[in-house]
């Protein structure tokens, strides 16, 4: 019986290295493809700074935001909407993946299933760290400057990348019941252009009209970047970040489950 205990024990141990293994070289699969893709790292890389400049010097003067500084409040919406967007691309590989039968070939290995999935959604979330390193300096070139601590930056760093890997997951799913990269790219972008313009990103929910400020007030993208904005700006961001937390763990346990159950049942 002590025997099996500790076979057992050592078994379970071995799995889950070999997991984190296959997942593991599945990010490096995605990374190299990355790498072999410039114009994609390209455009990832520009379209953030594209925002930041297009806000700060077409949009800024016409728009009043609390505490004066416009790029300062705009910042923080520019992170999640970079990240959200960037997230999309998780869908949209996964989806070219499933319609070139290279999944079929990842199912016939002697692998993790969850392999696949995980190993995508950890490249991106690798991306979306230069990401946001990129527009926090670009933000500090235009005149942006974190007035908290290091401590709460680093924290809503953490927050923002803890959005988009939920985030991933949902688009995750888009891709698998797809299975088309045109189609994903259309449907997922019909859910986040909503969830970045009907939220607190880059004006106060207190402009909108009163039909758009109740979906503005619960839309997860405003929680979050009312937290990461209390985080880096006003200090103020206890109640935003637990909401932001509670939507990032719902959303994980929902599409999570849904993700690894649909590639299960790909064909």
């Amino acid at each position: 019986m002590v025997t099996y205990n500790i076979s057992t024990k050592i078994s379970r141990a071995t799995g889950f290295t070999w997991t984190l293994t296959d997942i593991w070289e599945m990010a490096k699969r995605n990374l190299i493809r990355y790498s072999r893709q410039p114009v994609l790292i390209g455009v990832t890389f520009i379209q953030p700074i594209m925002f930041v400049l297009l806000f700060v010097y077409v949009f800024g003067g016409a728009i009043q935001t609390p505490g004066g500084s416009y790029v300062n409040y705009l910042i923080p919406g520019i992170i999640i909407q970079a990240v959200l967007f960037g997230a999309v691309q998780t869908g949209v590989g996964l989806s070219e993946d499933m319609k070139k039968g290279l999944i079929d070939r990842f199912r016939s290995l002697c692998m993790s299933r969850s392999a696949v999935l995980a190993g995508r959604v950890t490249a991106d979330l690798l991306r979306n760290i230069f990401v946001l390193a990129i527009i926090i300096g670009i933000g500090y070139a235009v005149g942006f400057s974190v007035q908290t601590s290091l401590g709460e930056a680093l924290l809503a760093s953490v927050l923002g990348l803890a959005f988009s890997f939920a985030m991933m997951w949902i688009m995750a799913v888009i891709g698998l019941l797809v299975k088309n990269a045109e189609t994903t790219q259309v449907g997922t972008m019909v859910i986040t252009f909503p969830l970045v313009f009907i939220s607190s990103a880059f004006v106060p929910v207190e402009t909108m009209p009163k039909s758009l400020q109740t979906l503005a007030d619960i839309n997860p993208v405003t929680v979050t970047v009312d937290a990461i904005r209390g985080l880096l700006i006003s200090g103020q961001y206890t109640p935003a970040i637990w909401q932001a937390l509670i939507w990032i763990g719902g959303i994980l346990l929902v599409f999570i489950p849904l993700a690894i159950n649909r590639y299960q049942r790909s064909v």
